[in-house]
């Protein structure tokens, strides 16, 4: 993931938060079926949880360098 603006990096930021959100209800509300296939839901759990790592690494790209 490349991005040169900050404005390309919130678009991507926003898609991604928005991902993680539906990915959150999903499964919350698969979670509650006794039946649902665990490796699915361990596999949802992990892509919820690399979303998060790629959002906080581009939120850190839109903080601006200063120098000490």
């Amino acid at each position: 993931m490349d991005f040169r603006s900050p404005s390309e990096i919130a678009q991507q930021l926003a898609a991604l938060r928005e991902e993680h959100r539906d990915l959150d209800r999903a499964i919350a509300s698969i979670a509650e079926d006794p039946s649902v296939d665990q490796l699915s839901l361990r596999r949802m759990k992990k892509r919820k949880l690399k979303l998060r790592d790629w959002i906080a690494t581009l939120e850190s790209r839109l903080i601006p360098d200063i120098d000490a």
